[in-house]
């Protein structure tokens, strides 16, 4: 496959994650996380997101939202996210189907929800006809590559917990936004009153594998139990844990982030004067969305793989890799910039 911006999925392993993993290849361990590489994993989350944070290791994205999701939610309730969420758009309804409860979808110009937005969805309660509205779910970044702000998130929290209700953050590409925001993943989860996560590291550098962590004790119940029947747990786990524990302790999570941002920014500074081109969203992370003819798009995807977003706009989506090179986004631009001209 030809190297392109279609996904940071698409890029390899670090070579610190590899070497992790082999280190880990020797001997006999326990299974199913009773062997100690997951419990140096588990003190990592500690030291990274509080002493009361429980995590879950799964086996991707997919299974740490709906694990969050079913801790927070029975299937008479119902979950408040933007209509571009992920667990809306690409998770092919599992919420649904495993949990059983309702995601009730919120309409946002940058695909990041607000107090007032939300608000819009946080009605019926105690009426038994409806279902119960009982957590908000954010995507950090979002789905268009805006970046919730602490603040921000707080304010949502807050307005989750003045109802009852629980506030999980998917944070697929949490390190793209804490790099973003210049803090520590903390202050976007724990500190800002989530109660649950989806941390990610494939899309990162990582090999496979994701985490559920749980911040509010609340939400801690047997959920070992739950993840068992989501076939979600993994017998070999200490080849997960490992990679976590390597990504979070050496500093990897925010060296990856930290390249894959910088890419971002600068394909968005070699693009963004291009004529008959716009950029549709504010570049935050890790992702350029960018508006412009579609026999231009259509032309630029026999050479270089990405995806269209929005085919009805002509708006497609440019993703950045930590193994993204300014050599990549140099003949990328050229190549556009030709095509431009020449349409």
């Amino acid at each position: 496959m030809r190297r392109g911006f279609g996904s940071d999925n698409h890029s390899g392993v670090s070579p610190e994650v590899l070497q992790a993993i082999a280190e880990a290849n020797t001997g006999h361990a326990l299974a199913y996380g009773d062997d100690e590489y997951t419990q140096r994993f588990v003190q990592a989350v500690h030291d990274h997101f509080g002493a009361d944070a429980s995590p879950y290791l799964v086996f991707n994205g997919t299974g740490a939202n709906t694990l969050c999701i079913d801790a927070m939610c029975r299937s008479h309730e119902a979950v408040v996210c933007a209509e571009t969420a992920h667990i809306n758009v690409d998770e092919c309804g599992a919420p649904q189907r495993l949990v059983g409860c309702r995601l009730l979808t919120v309409s946002t110009p940058d695909g990041k929800l607000t107090p007032e937005l939300a608000r819009t969805q946080l009605h019926g309660f105690g009426f038994q006809h409806h279902s119960q509205p009982r957590a908000i779910s954010i995507t950090q970044p979002t789905e268009l590559g805006t970046v919730y702000r602490i603040e921000e998130i707080r304010a949502l929290a807050d307005l989750a917990h003045e109802h009852g209700m629980f506030l999980h953050i998917d944070g697929a590409r949490l390190a793209n936004a804490a790099v973003a925001l210049q803090c520590p993943m903390r202050a976007l989860t724990t500190d800002a009153g989530a109660d649950c996560l989806s941390l990610g590291g494939t899309k990162n550098g990582l090999l496979s594998g994701e985490c559920a962590i749980i911040l509010n004790p609340v939400l801690d119940r047997q959920l070992s139990y739950r993840r068992k029947q989501m076939a979600q747990l993994g017998s070999k786990m200490r080849f997960t844990a490992v990679q976590m524990e390597c990504y979070l302790n050496s500093g990897l999570w925010q060296r990856n982030a930290s390249r894959s941002n910088a890419m971002a920014q600068l394909l968005h500074e070699s693009v963004r004067s291009l004529p008959g081109l716009r950029v549709a969203y504010p570049v935050e992370a890790n992702s350029v969305f960018a508006r412009l003819p579609r026999r231009v798009w259509k032309q630029l995807q026999q050479e270089w793989f990405f995806y269209d977003w929005d085919e009805t706009a002509d708006v497609v989506r440019w993703m950045c890799s930590f193994d993204t090179t300014p050599d990549d986004i140099g003949q990328f631009t050229e190549r556009l910039r030709a095509l431009l001209i020449q349409n």
